[in-house]
Formats: structure tokens, C-alpha cells, sequence
């Protein structure tokens, strides 16, 4: 579908549909998380170190990007991007086919603070229609930029370097780190961790996602979970931004778990996490071992989930194509001013956003 540009607002042609097509993808686990358990897993295992090494995929951010990126502000605060693509190849095939290629369906810009004790999430809607630069491939080739095209299309255009780039065009903001998520190894952590408990607070009932919950108390297992956070049409209205509702409290959720969870007293589990966990995320270069990523997820192991502020980029429906959204520039510019300054992001920035109506993060909550 063709996108065009009127009166110097973004705009999607097509046909006007209330609600977006139903498509699978995968939750991001925030980088803490899933950094996390590879430091509960490490933890007097030094001996499985060149196992669990062998386990992490790694993509060389800096050489791609080289020197054409926003300054790298040294104020003791991280930005880190986190994606979770929609691939169907090998293990994941089993959540739809396999179109040639991955495309990050859920992103978060994840700032941690100075003293690293709270963090504020920036969620990103995947139909969101932005200017994509130009992108330097892994391989050392082109993709040429496009105007007022979708965000999840960098990813699938030219890989984790291009998305980082995008973003860091889009807020002016330098990504210290990434981290990418895949299907078939969030659903074996959760496994992994012996679920995590949620409360509902109405009934869950979606084909689409293959989810059915009622009311009350669950803990959910991988697949449970998986079909949650794929979850739009059982809550709310239908949309992607209800999604990234339910998206945002079930991270809190999993936060919880995996601060709480006791796994120090069995070997065996505490090697299973950490087995897992490498398995399932590909990070930048600059922490591509199990002594970086230690290292890394030691400075964040400090945030729980009340001392995280969960927003969505602000942004209003497309009026000529309900299944695009249009970044609200002034609002976002105040998310990624206060970012830039190590601030808390203003209740000003969110107020009268797409992203923040509807009633889909008031279903689920921490059990």
C-alpha cells in the first residue's frame, strides 16, 4: 500500500478500515528482563561460560552506522532499543508463514536513568509512518530511504542496523545498545520461569491469538502468554495501540516475576535461564558475551516495576487510512527532549494521544 504527503502532513492512501489487519508478532522482553536472567543464570557458573557464549547472535551496530549519528551524551543515562521481529523462519514457522522477510512489529526505547533505579519505555507503533534514511546493509550494501512509509519496514529493509538508525533520526537520540527478541524463545523463558501470574479483569476471548481467559487470576505459561501479548480483538477496540496497552502491562508483569521468582537454590534451573536467555536475544556488538551482557544487566537490575514509566509514542490515527498513525511531532518532541536531559517524561506529552485511549492496559494487571 502507497503512502503520500498532503499539505505537509503524513498521510496513507487506501481504502479507510476502523480497525487494522490481523497479523501475529512477537512481544519484546525490556532489555532488563531478559539481560537479567542471563545474570541470574551466570552467577556462580563460570565454567558454562563458553557454552552460553556460543549461544549469542551479535550485529556490528557501530560499523554499520559509522559516524553519521546524534552525540553520544555522557550524563550516565542509557538508551537502548529493543525489537521483537515478526519472522517466520525455522522455530517460528509455526506462527504463520514465512514472507520472505522479518519486520520489528514491536519496538521500545528503553531509558535508563542516571543511578540506574528507574527507566522510562517509549513504545513505538509498527504502522507508525516515518521518514526512513538511507541504510548501510551487514554485507556492506545500500537501501535507499523512503518517504512516509511504515516504521516496522526498516527492519525488514535493511536489518537491526537500519531500525537503530531510524530511530535515532526520528528522536535525535543515540541508541547505547540493542537488543532483539524472537517468538519460540519468549515462549520457552516464560516456560523457563514457571509462568507469570496476571490478573484480568474482564474475559479474554480471541481467535486470532487463540487466547481464552476469564476473569480473575492465571499464570500464564509461554504459550498463554504469547497469545496475550498478540492479543488486540479479545480487548478493547481492536487496535495495534490497545495491543501495545496489553503489551506494556504484561512487561510489568514479567518484571515482577523475574525479580521475585526463587531460582538460586537449584543449579539446574538457574542454567536452564541463562540457556535460554542467550538463546533467545541478538545484541549489539558491545555486549555480545556473557561477561558484557553481565555486566550490562548488572547496571539495570535495580528497576523494578514501579520504578518504570511505560508511555506510547505519541500519535493520532491517519484520517485517510485508519491502519496508519501519524507521530504527533511537538508531543513526541517533548518525550525525547526530556530523554535527551535525563528527565521524566511530562503527562503533557501523552495527553490527547491515540496511544493512550482506549481501556486495554486496565485488563491486565501484576497478580
Amino acid at each position: 500500500m502507497g503512502e503520500r504527503q498532503t499539505g505537509g502532513r503524513i498521510r496513507g492512501s487506501g481504502q479507510r478500515r476502523r480497525k487494522p489487519s490481523a497479523r501475529r508478532r512477537s512481544l519484546v522482553i525490556t532489555a532488563w528482563v531478559a539481560a537479567g536472567v542471563v545474570v541470574l543464570g551466570g552467577g556462580g557458573l563460570g565454567f558454562v561460560y563458553f557454552k552460553l557464549d556460543g549461544n549469542l547472535k551479535s550485529v556490528d551496530i557501530n560499523a554499520q552506522l559509522g559516524k553519521d549519528r546524534p552525540s553520544n551524551v555522557d550524563n550516565g543515562s542509557q538508551d537502548i532499543l529493543v525489537l521483537g521481529s515478526d519472522s517466520r523462519a525455522g522455530s517460528n514457522s509455526k506462527y504463520g508463514k514465512d514472507q520472505g522477510g522479518a519486520r520489528s512489529d514491536t519496538a521500545m526505547i528503553v531509558h535508563v536513568y542516571q543511578g540506574h533505579k528507574k527507566a522510562s519505555v517509549v513504545s513505538i507503533p509498527r504502522d507508525t509512518l516515518v521518514n526512513r534514511p538511507d541504510c548501510t546493509t551487514s554485507k556492506g550494501g545500500t537501501v535507499s530511504g523512503a518517504h512516509h512509509t511504515m516504521f516496522n519496514t526498516a527492519y525488514e529493509s535493511g536489518g537491526p542496523a537500519c531500525a537503530v538508525k531510524t530511530v535515532e533520526k526520528m528522536s535525535g537520540i543515540r541508541m547505547d545498545h540493542y537488543l532483539e527478541v524472537d517468538f519460540s524463545g519468549f515462549q520457552t523463558l516464560i516456560d523457563d520461569l514457571g509462568g507469570v501470574p496476571v490478573t484480568t479483569s474482564k474475559s479474554i476471548n480471541d481467535d486470532k491469538s487463540h487466547l481464552k481467559l476469564d476473569a480473575g487470576t492465571h499464570t500464564l505459561n509461554g504459550e498463554q502468554a504469547l497469545g496475550l501479548v498478540r492479543t488486540r480483538h479479545g480487548v478493547g477496540d481492536g487496535s495495534d495501540l490497545g495491543r501495545i496497552q496489553l503489551q506494556q502491562a504484561f512487561i510489568k508483569a514479567l518484571i515482577n516475576q523475574v525479580k521475585h521468582v526463587g531460582i538460586f537454590t537449584s543449579p539446574k534451573k538457574l542454567y536452564s535461564l541463562a540457556d535460554t536467555a542467550t538463546k533467545t536475544v541478538t545484541t549489539d556488538s558491545d555486549i555480545n558475551s556473557v561477561k558484557s551482557l553481565m555486566t550490562f544487566a548488572n547496571g539495570l537490575k535495580g528497576i523494578g516495576a514501579g520504578s518504570t514509566d511505560m508511555v506510547t509514542m505519541p500519535v493520532q490515527y491517519d484520517p485517510t487510512d485508519l491502519n496508519r498513525v501519524i507521530p504527533l511531532e511537538a508531543k513526541s518532541q517533548q518525550i525525547w527532549t526530556a530523554l535527551k536531559h535525563d528527565k521524566p517524561i511530562p503527562a503533557s506529552a501523552t495527553k490527547g494521544s491515540a496511544g493512550d485511549q482506549g481501556d486495554a492496559s486496565k485488563v491486565v494487571t501484576s497478580s
